[in-house]
């Protein structure tokens, strides 16, 4: 596992690392993901208080655009969905038997402004990208047509043990998602899921 895999699949998900680098003959858990309309990655480590979550998606599937927005509407879409995002207690329904809090959001994404840029390590050698200036007047990249967003979300859970599943309802709030890759990490081993409208609940246990 390279380490600018390692960067962005676990950037924010201390958790996840302890338990892989505790864990003998771990498999390759995270991957680099591919840019694809639709379909988002999803990353989640259980811990004995602590549920954490990672997302990496195409900004399509929650704005239907992948650049700075130009106009009022455009910037209420992503207003919308960044006050969305931060309610993510309603979006990631953990197992009530947890018993969960949200904690903290955190978002990343280069063309809209949110979050810090990216350091130059943080991108594959090969895949590096040229500054230019934005809609907006701001630096930006010249591939800005396929932008992602990074989305860390933390629960602190009584029992996170306990949890054996995350309702999700991204699919209901944001209609452009249709597939959700899920990559699961618990003491007891990872695994992966994948999740789609008719069937949205991620199972925790094997």
């Amino acid at each position: 596992m390279s380490a600018f895999t390692l960067r962005r699949a676990f950037r924010a998900l201390p958790v996840l690392a302890a338990i892989l680098a505790a864990s003998s003959a771990v498999p390759a858990l995270a991957q680099q993901h591919a840019h694809t309309h639709g379909r988002m990655s999803l990353d989640v480590a259980v811990d004995a208080q602590t549920l954490t979550l990672a997302i990496e998606s195409p900004l399509d599937g929650f704005l239907g655009f992948e650049r700075a927005p130009r106009t009022d509407a455009e910037r209420k879409r992503v207003s919308d969905m960044v006050a969305r995002l931060n309610a993510a207690q309603q979006l990631f329904v953990p197992d009530p038997a947890a018993e969960c809090t949200l904690s903290s959001v955190t978002m990343s994404s280069a063309v809209l402004g949110l979050g810090e840029p990216k350091k130059e390590e943080d991108h594959p050698q090969g895949h590096g990208h040229d500054d230019t200036k934005r809609a907006d007047g701001k630096k930006g990249h010249a591939d800005d047509d396929h932008a992602d967003i990074d989305v860390d979300i933390v629960f602190n859970c009584a029992k996170a043990s306990q949890a054996r599943f995350i309702d999700v309802k991204l699919f209901d709030a944001f209609k452009r998602i249709r597939a959700i890759d899920a990559q699961v990490a618990t003491p007891q081993g990872q695994f992966k899921r994948n999740l789609r409208p008719d069937a949205a609940r991620l199972n925790l246990v094997r």
